[in-house]
């Protein structure tokens, strides 16, 4: 029987995740967990980099984890844990950092991006976010890590890291590969279709939120743009608007994109977003529900942090004892 690939991902426990981190990441999540050893994290470490507020970013934490369960990641298939509650990350990060250069870390995209966005708090652990990405997926001997195209120059770093220990040192870490999902790797804001719907974007109404009562959801998608033309088709080139929505909407039915032009042809562009605004709408709800409900269940919500914390440290620690007897360290 062929062995079962290892699988790491990991999302922030900052402001509303969008449809698009469901689409991109979560709903995806639930189908891997059944082919892979997934390791999944609520990258706290991670959100710290921007200032945060603390009694807000425990209750975020909590609030993420009920979001995976409600969305179907099972902790009996899955490592589901709190990046914080795994020291390992931290101390491979350390080690890593003396094999990762400035000059690296300053062409990355992200901290180009967040530098301008909090020019006023241009902090080290911005600048080394990528170390700590690469320590979160080399800890565990990772094969695949599930990714949207943004994400592809963290995981290009992780495997330059990796390749330098393993060549200074002798093979230590396994070379990651970016495992890239083509339904919905990418959905646009609302209102800019040629940016990225982001869960920290200057203006929500272009973002759908996890989070967004039904009202919400439809008005966001009725003031969604389009284009001038009449014609409901996939053309994401000349018809971003209208392509972004038949995303969307081929992504929460399960229909191709064929398919969904079909269901609106010779139907108006009022029509056809309110459609896919109730669609999303139908779709939120009960994860929505089973959030709440779990989220009134904290003894069993800290149970499957725990568990999740004692599997997951037992795996980095056994790839943290062989880095530090791989660079010198002496140990107990």
């Amino acid at each position: 029987m062929e062995e079962r690939k290892t699988l790491y991902s990991a999302i922030q426990p900052t402001n509303n995740l969008t449809i698009g981190n469901l689409i991109g990441a979560i709903k995806n999540w639930t189908n891997l967990q059944n082919g892979y050893d997934c390791f999944f994290a609520i990258a706290n470490m991670h959100a710290i980099t921007v200032r945060q507020v603390p009694a807000e970013l425990r209750q975020k934490t909590l609030n993420m984890l009920a979001l995976y369960l409600a969305c179907g990641i099972d902790p009996e298939k899955c490592v589901m844990y709190v990046q914080s509650h795994v020291p390992a990350h931290a101390e491979l990060c350390w080690v890593l950092n003396t094999l990762t250069y400035v000059g690296e870390m300053e062409r990355m995209t992200q901290f180009k991006d967040k530098s301008a966005r909090h020019a006023e708090n241009i902090n080290m652990g911005l600048m080394d976010y990528p170390v700590l990405m690469a320590a979160d997926i080399l800890l565990y001997q990772t094969d695949v890590v599930p990714v949207g195209l943004d994400q592809r120059q963290h995981v290009e770093i992780a495997r330059d890291i990796a390749q330098r220990f393993n060549n200074a040192f002798s093979p230590t870490f396994k070379i990651p590969e970016a495992l890239y999902m083509k339904v919905g790797a990418k959905i646009n804001d609302l209102l800019d279709p040629s940016k990225k719907m982001s869960k920290s974007a200057e203006n929500p109404n272009g973002s759908v939120f996890l989070s967004d009562d039904r009202d919400t959801v439809i008005r966001k998608f009725r003031r969604a743009v389009t284009d001038s033309g009449l014609e409901i088709k996939y053309d994401p080139e000349n018809k971003a608007g209208v392509s972004n929505l038949l995303s969307i909407y081929s992504a929460f039915t399960g229909k191709t994109i064929s398919e969904a032009e079909a269901d609106f042809a010779g139907r108006g562009y009022g029509e056809f977003k309110l459609a896919v605004g109730e669609t999303v709408a139908d779709r939120l709800a009960p994860i929505q529900k089973e959030q709440a409900r779990l989220l009134a269940e904290k003894d069993y919500l800290d149970g499957v942090l725990r568990s999740g914390a004692e599997r997951a440290s037992k795996a980095a620690n056994r790839t943290l004892s062989k880095v530090y007897k791989k660079i010198g360290f002496f140990q107990l």
